[in-house]
């Protein structure tokens, strides 16, 4: 089996603007450039990009519904020592867009597969967010149909960390109306739509007022979508539990012994468990 190390070609993964044009990267255009052939999502799309940057290298249709095949094709050009650019319509390929099939199947067939890192919505929209919980979980689309998209996001709601989904304007009211109905009205929603592009906005706003702001203006709904919402907020520990704890074994133990067994068994602090053991009744093992 031939391989990078045999023919010297790769694959590259290329990252491309996601609206404005102007947002590519010097790498990216030199890869663009030194390729000998490109796997594009939608060969028109990528046409106008090669055009403003003046890229002549010959392209190929590369798309979720002919992945596998345009595959075994961009393996077959890395055999004969023909590097391989792969892009999607906008952004990171393989993030949401075709791409992650070709990756495996290039990788498994022994070639190298290198990054060309640059626009990407997700990190573009949670840059302008201002949440600070620390960290994100990023989704993507949710399932068209109203019934698994709903299931989805109840699998969702208990993380303590942001959510991080993309949408279509034709749905963004269904999933607004699907967040609202699972979802604390407090929680924060920011729907960032059309970033990069002319008309690009960024709007925070409580989930319960969500569907009022989005339907008061068409204009809203219009372009593409992502929709951040914030984690949920981590529940308030009860003290029933390890004070039930407490109770049975200060029956027979000193404070200290039975405030640590209660940590072991609830996992609560000892020294938050030997006040309240205090409280109980307990008698200080100092007395």
């Amino acid at each position: 089996m031939q391989t990078s190390e045999q023919t010297g070609a790769q694959l590259y993964v290329v990252a491309t603007p996601i609206g404005n044009l102007r947002d590519i990267t010097l790498r990216a255009i030199d890869v663009l450039k030194g390729v000998a052939l490109i796997a594009a999502e939608d060969t028109r799309v990528t046409a106008t990009l090669l055009r403003t940057y003046g890229v002549d290298a010959p392209m190929m249709s590369l798309h979720r519904h002919n992945e596998r095949h345009a595959a075994e094709k961009v393996i077959q050009a890395l055999k004969e020592g023909k590097s391989v650019a792969l892009v999607s319509d906008a952004g990171t390929p393989a993030v949401s867009d075709p791409g992650a099939i070709v990756v495996q199947a290039v990788r498994d067939a022994g070639f190298l597969v290198v990054p060309i890192p640059g626009p990407n919505a997700a990190i573009a929209a949670l840059s302008v967010a201002g949440l600070t919980e620390g960290g994100f979980l990023f989704y993507g689309f949710l399932p068209a149909r109203p019934a698994a998209r709903r299931a989805a996001i109840e699998t969702l709601k208990p993380s303590p960390y942001p959510f991080v989904l993309y949408e279509a304007p034709h749905r963004i009211v269904e999933l607004t109306e699907d967040l609202q109905a699972v979802l604390d009205d407090e929680r924060t929603i920011i729907f960032a739509r059309e970033i990069t592009k002319r008309f690009e906005s960024i709007h925070h706003c409580p989930i319960g007022e969500a569907l009022a702001w989005l339907t008061a203006d068409s204009d809203r709904q219009r372009g593409e979508f992502v929709v951040i919402v914030s984690g949920a907020k981590p529940e308030e520990k009860s003290d029933e539990e390890p004070a039930r704890v407490l109770e049975i074994l200060l029956a027979a133990l000193p404070v200290s012994q039975a405030a640590a067994l209660t940590a072991k068994i609830t996992g609560r602090r000892k020294n938050e468990l030997y006040e309240m053991a205090l409280r109980i009744g307990g008698a200080s093992d100092e007395e």
